[in-house]
């Protein structure tokens, strides 16, 4: 007979433990001009008590064709304005949403967040 060690029990437990698969699609726009938006989709598992089994897997979606991006500067890809002060305005909005602090629980939890 095999003795095993005090949390084995624990963490097979936990291992066994059922998930169940979440998604939440949400909204980055600008402050100063919230007609620049980007959606960001965060995909992850929880358990029954509510916590994060799986690591969130996190992609923004391109602004014309709304395929996946890894990078939120994906979006822009084959994407252009014909004026400067519109693209200006689409990269502050990548530089903040790159730059922004706790990304993965907003994407999670959130449905809008002005950067």
């Amino acid at each position: 007979m095999k003795n095993k060690k005090v949390g084995e029990e624990e963490e097979a437990e936990v291992e066994e433990e059922e998930y169940y698969p979440m998604e939440n699609e949400m909204i980055f726009y600008l402050k100063e001009a919230p007609e620049y938006r980007i959606s960001a989709v965060a995909v992850w598992g929880e358990n029954s008590r509510g916590d994060i089994v799986e690591e969130a897997d996190i992609y923004f979606r391109h602004l014309m064709t709304g395929q996946r991006c890894e990078s939120v500067w994906g979006c822009l890809v084959g994407w252009s304005e014909f004026d400067e002060k519109s693209t200006k305005k689409w990269e502050t909005l990548c530089q903040r949403i790159e730059e922004h602090e706790n990304i993965e629980e907003d994407v999670c939890y959130e449905k809008t967040v002005g950067v």
